[in-house]
């Protein structure tokens, strides 16, 4: 185990010369945060929910919080509670659309939650009764849309088909306070054609159904920057989807929300590795798909990286294995690095405040040490630098 350090760190070279770590460490950018959130907050016309499932850790919620984000999308009763305890006062929206219905009891009458979703008869039928055909109810149905603009489609597994969605908005217009409808465009969208195309379609299901519908929920989606995938300006998006709201047959009153997970926290953290062998052109390092580079590993995710010393020597393709003993502890890469990067060097690897963490285990027994907060700027930003970024640098928490 790690003994806690009291130090400051203006940068990933200054933490992984002080510490030496043997293990991962997580790098936190506070400030990368709180700009991703107010720009969410600002540009945005709508309510901004995070989707907590990116990244749950307490530490980012409260700086969330702290920016102007008080409302959250969870996906189950764990996600519900984690926020009610860190957030007191947050507006909780469960936006699962397959809920048990012990979690949907207790979200409604414990924790204060009145948003839901749902995409089937069966799924509106269990929040009536566990909510005890409660009158207060925001009930979103999603429909289901397209991904094909987006690098992980959500397409196949949640949302109400065309021929369905008709009489299930009127069933659900009978029991709903507020009805809305959702949807998601798949994760890491590349353009707003996406967004277009989906609140097209939305539009037409509100005719179809002759129902007033009271909320427009655009989902998640929204990109951040990673080699090889640089999207559009995010105001781009914005523009796309305030165009296509404004134009629907919709309450004059009627909400619009989004749901951010990627674009909020992607910023927020990097992860220091150690180099533990070269064999070629693969790394064996000390985190890998069982950790933190779980996306890197299953569908080929590439992040940038840097070498956290001097080189002068030009760069090379690199892939990594990770530190478990099975073959698909694999990280095709490329990465591209120093050529003479050699065992015992220390490589930082960018954006990973999104799914990094969160999908961490301690498989094979190798697990990641602290989190450390520094001041400089993120590898990559769709949101520019800006002076609120501090040398504050303290670690925050062990994990």
């Amino acid at each position: 185990m790690h003994k806690p350090y009291s130090a400051s760190f203006l940068a990933a070279e200054q933490v992984a010369q002080a510490l030496k770590p043997d293990l991962p460490i997580t790098l936190v950018r506070n400030a990368a945060a709180r700009r991703a959130a107010r720009f969410f907050r600002t540009q945005f016309k709508g309510k901004t929910l995070y989707a907590v499932k990116a990244n749950p850790s307490p530490a980012l919620l409260n700086e969330l919080w702290s920016a102007g984000i008080t409302h959250f999308d969870v996906a189950s009763i764990t996600e519900v509670r984690l926020v009610r305890q860190t957030l007191p006062d947050a507006t909780l929206c469960f936006m699962h659309p397959v809920k048990s219905p012990e979690s949907i009891q207790e979200a409604y009458s414990v924790h204060g939650v009145r948003s839901f979703s749902l995409d089937t008869f069966d799924e509106l039928a269990k929040i009536a009764a566990a909510t005890n055909h409660a009158t207060d109810l925001n009930l979103l149905v999603r429909l289901r849309v397209s991904s094909d603009h987006s690098k992980l489609s959500l397409a196949a597994k949640f949302g109400a088909a065309p021929e369905e969605t008709p009489a299930l908005l009127l069933a659900t217009r009978q029991l709903a306070d507020s009805l809305g409808i959702c949807f998601h465009v798949g994760s890491q969208a590349m353009s707003p054609q996406a967004y277009k195309d989906a609140l097209r379609k939305a539009g037409k299901a509100i005719v179809k159904a002759a129902v007033t519908v009271d909320i427009i929920d655009v989902g998640g989606g929204f990109p951040s920057i990673y080699p090889g995938m640089e999207a559009p300006n995010l105001q781009c998006y914005f523009d796309v989807i305030h165009e296509e709201f404004e134009a629907l047959p919709i309450s004059y009153s009627a909400e619009l929300w989004c749901e951010p997970g990627r674009a909020l926290c992607a910023e927020y953290a990097s992860v220091i590795v150690r180099v533990e062998q070269r064999r070629g052109d693969a790394l064996y390092i000390n985190d890998g798909a069982y950790g933190s580079l779980f996306d890197a590993a299953h569908v080929g995710w590439r992040y940038p990286v840097k070498l956290l010393r001097e080189s002068n020597v030009k760069p090379a393709a690199f892939s990594f294995y990770g530190p478990t003993c099975d073959d698909m502890d694999y990280m095709t890469g490329p990465f591209e690095l120093p050529a003479d990067i050699v065992a015992g060097d220390y490589i930082e690897i960018g954006m990973l405040g999104a799914y990094g963490s969160a999908m961490r285990t301690d498989f094979n027994g190798f697990m990641s040490g602290i989190n450390v907060e520094v001041g400089d700027e993120p590898m990559l930003t769709l949101y520019g630098s800006d002076n609120e970024t501090t040398a504050s640098g303290n670690i925050v928490a062990s994990i």
